[in-house]
């Protein structure tokens, strides 16, 4: 149990330079302290006491503003950056090593029994505002950016950006594996997805001209025989 908390905060001090000590971890961070009650609040849910496990997670909620359902499953090392407004689902599952910012919504979109909600691996960057719905398998270290919606799985090492999030890993420089990136995409590898579109018109309206020009150049031909055949005809 000291190991672990040892080395979760150890975590938080690796992952923001903010943190100054460990003292400052264990008193000034409301993500260290929602873990604690998380932790407390799993025991009891797997004991079977599920009302206290539920009060335990709601006293969480209220002192640090992050609501993190007694049932999930969390793995180790999970950093929760601010952390205001964050919302874990029940049946979400979260891999080890995990850094999840304020806003950050791991839902479910169906009131039916079964896994509901996503399913994280580990390695994975959460970016503030995304919403991650559904019983979606996001794969190890995947960054999702900042206010994407995830309504698909996820492969692994991808970039999401975007509502619907879309895989732009493609289009950007690789990240390594051990590499951190705050708030899921650095900003020199995000795409501008506007001004994309904005190439993918010019080049299309470009095509149209051409096609056009190409008309109206048969046309003329086709128009200047046609003369040519009049002409031949009066002058017979």
């Amino acid at each position: 149990m000291f190991e672990r908390l040892k080395s979760e905060i150890k975590s938080f001090q690796e992952r923001d330079p903010a943190a100054k000590s460990a003292l400052d971890v264990i008193f000034s961070y409301p993500g260290f302290h929602a873990l604690l009650f998380y932790r407390l609040g799993n025991w009891l849910w797997r004991k079977g006491f599920h009302f206290l496990a539920r009060w335990v997670s709601q006293i969480s909620r209220f002192l640090s503003g992050i609501e993190i359902h007694p049932g999930a499953n969390i793995g180790n090392n999970l950093f929760i950056d601010h952390g205001m407004g964050v919302v874990i689902g029940e049946t979400a599952t979260i891999g080890d090593n995990v850094t999840i910012y304020h806003g950050v919504t791991l839902g479910g979109v169906s009131a039916k029994p079964g896994i509901r909600h996503p399913q994280i691996g580990d390695n994975v960057i959460i970016g503030s505002g995304a919403a991650l719905l559904g019983p979606i398998n996001v794969g190890h270290g995947a960054r999702i950016g900042s206010n994407a919606v995830v309504v698909k799985d996820v492969p692994a090492g991808a970039t999401m950006v975007g509502v619907p999030a879309r895989n732009v890993s493609k289009d950007c420089a690789k990240h390594k594996d051990d590499e951190f990136t705050a708030y899921g995409v650095a900003s020199d590898e995000l795409p501008d997805i506007v001004m994309r579109n904005f190439e993918k018109m010019e080049k299309r309206l470009k095509q149209l001209e051409e096609e056009l020009a190409q008309t109206a150049t048969g046309w003329d031909t086709k128009k200047t025989s046609a003369k040519r055949k009049v002409k031949n005809a009066a002058n017979n």
